[in-house]
């Protein structure tokens, strides 16, 4: 887990600074190592609003903030008390209705699951993720539980099949035409400022040992929106898509880029970029939700060139 690095992630969002709230001077206080401080903010406002759905994804925050300082038990407490007061505040609507509620849940349940696997529960862990993710399966919290089995389980076993409906580029080979290469999965989104930062070097790396077998295949998915969040119909979204790639990612013009949610599920792409590495067998080597520098990288695919 990276808690302390989540905590220390910089609140922007296309460029903008976010107004400063609760949720952010609590994630603020982690940062800094100050639980106390995070602690109060939190039992201040709880008392003058109740478990409002900020307050509870502040509780969440507190949560993680425990687990990344190893205060298992206090941590296990927090993610519990939060998940239960995030469910009755949803009441019969959908996770996917309320935002906070939603972070809150899924964070409640990723504290829940790795602290178990810190106390040696690895299998328990698991499993409690998984019918979690038979609860929320296809809401808004389906990738982040998705991710956190994955970085449990996915390493070392063949790599999920990918969707091939639609694509974008050149045709997507088969698992079975791959076999033999040295495979990076580079899952990214049109409106990801990392992805933009990853794929020059992704595209350093392919130049230099695509002759060794190394391939790229790039599968992103539509969002519902385009430049400036403007909702936009499927059909002018994969324009835009088209646009990004070749403006930001014009080595991804001769790659094959499959578009498809169900790649995106299926591989717990809850943040982006995410990069996975499939042996020449298809197993998977490196499951990584975040940036790679081109050091990690070829130090990642050097062994598995040779």
């Amino acid at each position: 887990m990276k808690a302390p690095a989540l905590a220390l992630a910089a609140a922007l969002f296309a460029g903008q600074a976010r107004p400063v709230t609760l949720v952010s001077e609590v994630r603020a206080a982690i940062a800094a190592h100050d639980q106390a401080r995070a602690e109060t903010m939190v039992a201040s406002r709880r008392a003058e609003q109740g478990d409002t759905p900020e307050v509870l994804e502040a509780m969440s925050w507190l949560a993680r903030g425990a687990q990344a300082e190893g205060q298992l038990d206090r941590a296990d407490k927090l993610a519990g008390d939060t998940q239960r007061l995030a469910v009755a505040a949803l009441g019969k609507r959908r996770v996917d209705e309320d935002a906070h509620l939603a972070t809150a849940i899924g964070a409640a349940i990723e504290v829940q699951g790795f602290v178990g696997v810190a106390r040696g529960q690895r299998s328990e862990a698991i499993a409690f993720m998984q019918r979690e993710l038979d609860t929320y399966r296809g809401t808004a919290i389906h990738k982040r539980i998705q991710k956190n089995i994955n970085l449990l389980t996915l390493e070392g076993h063949p790599a999920p099949e990918l969707e091939l409906v639609e694509s974008i580029g050149p045709r997507v080979p088969t698992a079975q035409e791959l076999k033999g290469k040295v495979v990076v999965l580079f899952f990214w989104a049109h409106w990801c400022s990392d992805c933009k930062i990853e794929g020059p070097i992704l595209a350093t790396l392919l130049a230099k040992h695509e002759s060794q077998g190394l391939a790229i295949v790039a599968p992103t998915q539509r969002f519902g929106y385009v430049a400036g969040g403007k909702p936009a119909p499927p059909d002018e979204e994969v324009r835009y898509i088209i646009e990004v790639r070749d403006k930001y990612y014009p080595f991804l013009a001769t790659q094959p880029v499959p578009v498809s949610v169900a790649n995106h599920e299926r591989y717990g792409v809850s943040s982006t970029p995410t990069v996975v590495i499939l042996d020449r067998q298809g197993i998977v080597r490196l499951y990584n939700p975040g940036r790679l520098t081109e050091e990690e990288l070829e130090a990642k695919l050097r062994p598995l060139l040779q």
